[in-house]
Parts: structure tokens; C-alpha cells; sequence
């Protein structure tokens, strides 16, 4: 693959204890290779590579991110592309939580690698994960330019009513407390393949983004830049999740520690991986989560009425801060692949110009598409997500800029 080093970025996305990966041309759209490694540090570690439409699987015990790492470029090299013999265009990194420091994808050094780990206080899940990811990457591909693509940045410039909690001004500034958002690269990804598929400038439109997947979240963006944003200082706020609760009383965590007398770790594990969906009904995926429905369990009906709930609110709230909208759009693993959600979550909203066309809705497809009526005012789409691509395609940007 001699090319790979003029065009190719390789996307690496670190998780606690998975890496997820595609190399791929950010101008084609070409992917070359993609893969994911799985339960890293644990004996049973896997990795699955897809590379010129094969697929190979290895299972060996995972140490942890830079072992992960020197696997996924052997089986690059097994199957035809030496990362480290030929080089690529760039490394884009999935970085979480950009504070108020990093606003726009960044070249990364020594002191924006400190930053990011600095910003961790803030996304204690999500950051030091990436932060692995970017230093062994940086010690396998050290002439490579690796780039952090941050998931806040989209959101950076929310309006001030938007971003701001009421609570004292002095400690909100002192410790960083405000609204960032989070899927700002898939927010804005998404919407932007909105406006292409309509044909329409992106500056006439009024859009509500979906981003439905183990985590959710929603946007209202005016004009192509985002008003509001339903994640708020952590990915907590906002829409029911997987395991995550979304939008709570905030009197629940004092209530919590002094009548359950849960220390704040307890209470941290509870509303990060024991809440949501898994928390009411005792699973996270939608899929198993429709089969118990279908079983007649009642904690799984209520769980997915709440999770519907809280949609409807954040859609009808989005209607009148955006006053009035163009498009609805749903994305990610939920939002591309449950019918039944979409359906529930627009039922009833002719009056508001929102009609879903059944047929449309429920038909096999995987393409980006609309669904809503005909004639119906405001567009119903489904639009796959693709944040490798569109991290791909900053990294480019920022690396071009060096020439």
C-alpha cells in the first residue's frame, strides 16, 4: 500500500479497555482496514481486523493499550499495510473532554498530552483511556503527526444561557463548570450530511440531532452551529442511556449518601454503569431490551416508555428554543436500527408539520434516508453517524496545514 503514507489517517478511538480503529482516505471515504480490541488486560483479549474484505480474529492475553496497539499493526502488516514500515498521513485521536482548553481538533506534544490528562478530573471514564491510546500510538508511530479531535468542541460556543448552571459563579468558574456537550463529531458530522441530502445550505436550516446509541444525546442547531445540547458538564446529563440515567434531581446523590450511606465512588458506578435502561430493567442492549418487552415484562415496558419520555421532552423543548425546525434526524447504533423508536417518538405531531411514513420507517435500508411523508413539512431522516470519517478528515486539515 504505497499510498498510505500520502493519504491515509489511521482513527484510533481508546476506551478503559477496548480499541477501536479504521484506516482510511479522509477524501474517498476509502477504508482500507478497521478492527476493534477487546477486553484489554484481561486473559481472554481479542481482536477482530477486517482488512480487503476478510476478516481474522485473534485471541492471546491483551497487557494493556500499547501491547493492544503493536497487535493491531501486526495485523496490519500481516494483511498488506506496514503501518510502521510505510507511515501514514496522520494519527486522529477520539478525545472525549476538551475543557475550555481545546475547542478545534489540536496537534498533539508533550503539553497538550499533559492537558488532556489534566482535563481528566472532568471525564474520569473516558479521558485517561484516550490519553492511552495517544501514547502508545505516539511510541509506535513517533514521525506520525497525531492529532486529538475532541468530542466537546462542536459545542464549545453554545450560547451563554445555554451553557451556564445556576449555581454560585465563583465555584462554577473555579472548577470548570458549565454545559460542553458531548458526540459534537458526530452532532456535527450528521448534521451536515443533513443539509446535503436536502440540498439545502446549512445556514437556512433549523435542526434536532439524535445521537441514540449505548450513550444518546440530543443537539438543536440553528444555522449549522448548535443552541443547546442535552449532555452537560459529563456525558450524565440529558437523555436516559444504557446504564447511564440522564437528567436526575441532583438532590438524589445528597439523599443517596446520607440515607444509603454511598460514598461518592458508589454513587459515581451507580449513575455511570448501573442506571438507564440496565438500571430499570436490568440489560443495556435495545435488542434484548424489545425481546423481554415482547415476553410481557413490565420492568422492561416501563424502562422503554421512560426512555421514549425523555425524548418527546427534549424534542419538544428543541421545537420551541429553535422556534420551529427543518429537519429531525436520528443517528447511531439505536437511532439507525430501531424503527419502533423513531415511530413512538414522533407519534402524534402532524400538528407540528411531523409525520413518519410507516413504510419508509420500518423498510430494510442502511443508507441515509428520509423518512417522513411525502408532503409532511419537516423532514424525518435517518442518517448513519461516521466519526472515524469525519476525525479522519480533521486530522487531515490540521496535518495540511503543516506543508
Amino acid at each position: 500500500m504505497g499510498e498510505t503514507a500520502e493519504n491515509f489517517v489511521l482513527v484510533i478511538n481508546s476506551g478503559s479497555s477496548s480499541i477501536k480503529y479504521q484506516l482510511l482516505d479522509p477524501e474517498s471515504s476509502v477504508v482500507a482496514a478497521s478492527g476493534i480490541v477487546e477486553r484489554i488486560g484481561e486473559d481472554d483479549s481479542v481482536i477482530q481486523h477486517r482488512a480487503d474484505g476478510e476478516s481474522t480474529e485473534r485471541r492471546e492475553p491483551i497487557a494493556d493499550h500499547t501491547a493492544g496497539l503493536r497487535l493491531v499493526f501486526e495485523m496490519f502488516a500481516a494483511t498488506g499495510h506496514d503501518l510502521r514500515r510505510e507511515g501514514v498521513r496522520a494519527v486522529g485521536h477520539r478525545v472525549v473532554h476538551g475543557g475550555e482548553v481545546f475547542y478545534r481538533p489540536t496537534l498533539i506534544d508533550d503539553d497538550v498530552a499533559a492537558a488532556i490528562s489534566d482535563l481528566s478530573a472532568l471525564a474520569p471514564l473516558h479521558n485517561p483511556a484516550n490519553l492511552a491510546g495517544i501514547e502508545s500510538a505516539r511510541a509506535l508511530l513517533p514521525d506520525a503527526p497525531q492529532v486529538a479531535v475532541f468530542d466537546t468542541a462542536f459545542f464549545h460556543g453554545l450560547p451563554a444561557a445555554a451553557k451556564t448552571y445556576a449555581i454560585d459563579a465563583k465555584v462554577a468558574a473555579a472548577h470548570g463548570i458549565r454545559k460542553y456537550g458531548f458526540h459534537g463529531t458526530s452532532h456535527e458530522y450528521v448534521s451536515g450530511r443533513v443539509a446535503e441530502l436536502l440540498g439545502r445550505d446549512p445556514g437556512e436550516l433549523n435542526q434536532i440531532v439524535f445521537h441514540l446509541g449505548n450513550g444518546a444525546s440530543a443537539s438543536a442547531i440553528r444555522g449549522g452551529r448548535p443552541v443547546d445540547t442535552s449532555m452537560g458538564l459529563t456525558p450524565l446529563e440529558g437523555l436516559v442511556m444504557g446504564t447511564r440515567p440522564g437528567d436526575l434531581d441532583p438532590g438524589i446523590v445528597a439523599h443517596l449518601a446520607r440515607s444509603a450511606h454511598l460514598d461518592i465512588d458508589q454513587i459515581d458506578t451507580l449513575l455511570n454503569r448501573d442506571s438507564g435502561i440496565k438500571g430499570l430493567s436490568g440489560v443495556n442492549d435495545f435488542r434484548e431490551l424489545r425481546r423481554l418487552i415482547e415476553t410481557g415484562d413490565d420492568a422492561a415496558r416501563l424502562a422503554y416508555d421512560v426512555y421514549v419520555h425523555r425524548l418527546r421532552r427534549y424534542l419538544g423543548a428543541y421545537l420551541i428554543e429553535l422556534g420551529g425546525v427543518d429537519a429531525i434526524t436520528f443517528t447511531a447504533g439505536v437511532g439507525e436500527n430501531s424503527p419502533q423508536v423513531r415511530a413512538d417518538a414522533l407519534a402524534g405531531l402532524a400538528r407540528f408539520g411531523i409525520e413518519v411514513d410507516p413504510a419508509a420507517n420500518t423498510a430494510e435500508n442502511r443508507t441515509a434516508r428520509r423518512i417522513s411523508t411525502p408532503d409532511a413539512p419537516v423532514a424525518v431522516l435517518v442518517v448513519p453517524t461516521n466519526e472515524e470519517l469525519a476525525i479522519a478528515r480533521a486530522a487531515r486539515r490540521v496535518v495540511d496545514r503543516l506543508d
